[in-house]
């Protein structure tokens, strides 16, 4: 396979938890494509954040496509907005969180996957929103 591609306005989203308020636009992981990474696109609600966690093995890179947020790692607190990128260590507990008044969009990319695919597509589907879409395209 010389590369991949998708079409975001027909790709998969996943909510973990029925509870969670982001959720998940796959891209590219070991089901799709036989890599040990895993790539999406998270998207957070209007108020919305990860549940504190950390991977033990696992870098994962954040970068905004679109709206500010808050990302907590260890005890610190760093503003983030579109343009901004973010690595997160093993090891490192963190959140991100939304604080805009619109959505926060991230590519979210991390390495090794750590199961974290498995998790993602073990949840529920979501149907993506006409402004995802836009946002997902660019416009």
């Amino acid at each position: 396979m010389a590369f991949s591609a998708v079409d975001l306005a027909q790709a998969t989203a996943f909510r973990i938890s029925p509870k969670d308020t982001n959720y998940f636009v796959m891209l590219f992981d070991q089901e799709t494509d036989r890599i040990d990474n895993i790539f999406v696109i998270e998207i957070f609600k209007v108020g919305g954040a990860t549940p504190p966690n950390e991977h033990s093995r696992a870098h994962e890179f954040f970068h905004v496509l679109h709206g500010e947020g808050v990302a907590y790692c260890d005890g610190k607190r760093l503003p983030i907005k579109k343009g901004d990128s973010l690595l997160l260590h093993p090891g490192s507990e963190h959140v991100i969180e939304n604080t805009g008044a619109g959505k926060l969009y991230t590519l979210t990319v991390m390495t090794p996957n750590e199961d974290f695919a498995e998790l993602i597509r073990g949840g529920e589907r979501v149907a993506l929103e006409p402004d995802d879409i836009c946002i997902l395209q660019g416009q």
